[in-house]
């Protein structure tokens, strides 16, 4: 059960939260008191994007596919050979993550966009390196041109 919005957590930490489990094809069941959510707990609970990964009709689970230290990367394979990609970042201080995406299969130039900030990306060369927040993730949908 999501523990979005029961306190404990920051707003990083509830998008964190989310996106892990929109990765893992887990069920979205909301575990806290819809009739005292704040406008923010909304939004994350009703980001229809990251919802779409996680509702993805393949029902394919994502899987980690790089870990150093605190930072790590999880793929989900979507329909139409789109891609899920959630950077995470376990530590306090932000980091910067890089993936190149030739190591999960994306050739070409990838086109992404950003699921969190609802914004395509303009990616050039062969790898991406977000600064991700502490605590933080940085979610895309990722497809080759």
């Amino acid at each position: 059960m999501l523990e979005i919005g029961n306190g404990g957590m920051s707003e990083t930490e509830y998008r964190t939260h989310m996106s892990l489990w929109a990765i893992l094809a887990a069920p979205l069941l909301a575990g806290n008191d819809l009739r005292s959510m704040t406008p923010e707990i909304l939004a994350i609970l009703t980001n229809r994007e990251v919802i779409d990964v996680n509702q993805d009709k393949d029902g394919k689970q994502g899987k980690q596919v790089w870990k150093s230290g605190d930072q790590e990367i999880w793929t989900r394979p979507l329909t139409g050979g789109k891609q899920a990609v959630a950077f995470f970042n376990r530590a306090a201080e932000p980091a910067k993550v890089s993936i190149r995406w030739a190591d999960i299969g994306i050739t070409g130039k990838p086109r992404a966009r950003d699921l969190w900030l609802h914004q395509d990306i303009d990616l050039s060369g062969p790898d991406y390196s977000p600064t991700v927040s502490g605590h933080g993730v940085v979610m895309l949908r990722v497809s080759s041109k």
